[in-house]
């Protein structure tokens, strides 16, 4: 066809082999989701780990402060006659002129409960064993177990058994000389934590939880949490040895808030530590939560998941590109009267980034 040909052929070749996309395939995918990432308050301070992220098959929770608040609350409230309200308010009334830390959570119950307290006359501590006060003329007392073992009173009834062997804290309402309700209290479950293993669970990840606690504490934990598996009574020395030995199984995230937790985040495939804990546990880790949010350690490794399935995407394209656009450009079917002008090139070529660069911003959606 002669020398034009020849070069027109050329011309297109190098017009259609510039490698903008692919070149483009990995950066523009990187940079949207460190940016998206960072918008939803997931700091990423090891792009490499982050990455791993998408291999993980296991994730392990902290209990104290990660999965759980850190601080008492009331889970269960136990009426013997009358109504559950009556025995949180009278007890919130007398507890409210204690500064122990249980007294503090029987108070916030009764707030969040919207009842008003009632004017307590004559308070006073009784060390080692609860407080007490008088309501309207009549002695209220709210009182530990040993209490009740001393003056020979039953522990309420068949209820707060199965409460104790949960590892909570059991305190007892009893008004004059009767018992009348009694109050359970624990470490209480962060609302968005069950929602957190779900999603983890969906992605196929198993969820498992280390604790310093006993052994009763952490089986109630995690069996309202619906987790796989658990340790208990892990002293903080151990932390990182047991992440070693889960590691033997599996690909693991380590999630945790304490100076205790660090050690175990450093040796984890993926240390992830939330922004309310420690700067130590911050400095240790892979991917920092900037909210105190478990849901955000699923979101970590949704994110990474999808990043990766976009780079995979983009490569695809630009290649397969390449590789089809190439030989037309080439004039490999100009017998079938196909032929690629170098203006078509470069509309093609320019196309071909565009659509990286859309599949890329893609990860917002």
């Amino acid at each position: 066809e002669g020398t034009g040909f020849a070069v027109e052929r050329a011309a297109t070749v190098m017009v259609i082999a510039c490698p903008h996309a692919l070149g483009l395939a990995v950066p523009l995918v990187v940079a949207v989701s460190t940016a998206l990432a960072a918008h939803s308050g997931l700091l990423i301070r090891d792009r490499a780990a982050f990455e791993r992220a998408k291999d993980l098959e296991a994730v392990v929770f902290d209990k104290t402060g990660t999965l759980t608040t850190g601080t008492f609350g009331v889970t269960d409230v136990l009426a013997f006659g009358g109504a559950e309200a009556d025995v949180v308010r009278a007890a919130a009334s007398v507890e409210a002129h204690s500064e122990h830390p249980l007294a503090r959570a029987v108070v916030r119950s009764a707030e969040e409960r919207g009842l008003s307290l009632l004017p307590v006359a004559g308070f006073r501590a009784l060390p080692g064993k609860g407080v007490e006060g008088s309501i309207g003329g009549r002695r209220v007392s709210v009182v530990g177990p040993g209490y009740l073992a001393e003056r020979g009173m039953a522990a309420g009834d068949e209820r707060v058994g199965p409460l104790r062997r949960q590892g909570k804290t059991v305190v007892f309402l009893i008004e004059g000389d009767r018992l009348t309700g009694a109050l359970a209290l624990a470490d209480i479950i962060r609302p968005e934590s069950g929602e957190a293993i779900r999603r983890l669970k969906g992605m196929g990840i198993r969820c498992m939880m280390l604790t310093g606690d006993h052994h009763d504490v952490a089986a109630w934990v995690a069996g309202e949490l619906g987790l796989d598996e658990f340790f208990a009574g892990v002293l903080p020395h151990e932390k990182a040895a047991k992440i070693r030995e889960i590691r033997r199984r599996y690909r693991v995230a380590m999630v945790g808030d304490g100076i205790n937790d660090a050690p175990a985040l450093v040796e984890a495939d993926l240390g992830i530590a939330i922004g309310a804990g420690t700067d130590v546990a911050v400095e240790s880790a892979d991917i920092v939560l900037v909210r105190s949010d478990p849901r955000d350690a699923a979101a970590i490794i949704d994110l990474a998941k999808k990043t990766y399935r976009k780079m995979v995407e983009n490569l695809l394209w630009a290649t397969g590109y390449n590789a089809v656009a190439i030989p037309l450009a080439a004039g490999v079917l100009f017998g079938a009267g196909i032929v690629l002008t170098p203006a078509a090139g470069a509309v093609l070529m320019s196309a071909s980034t565009v659509i990286v660069a859309v599949n890329a911003r893609m990860l917002r959606v």
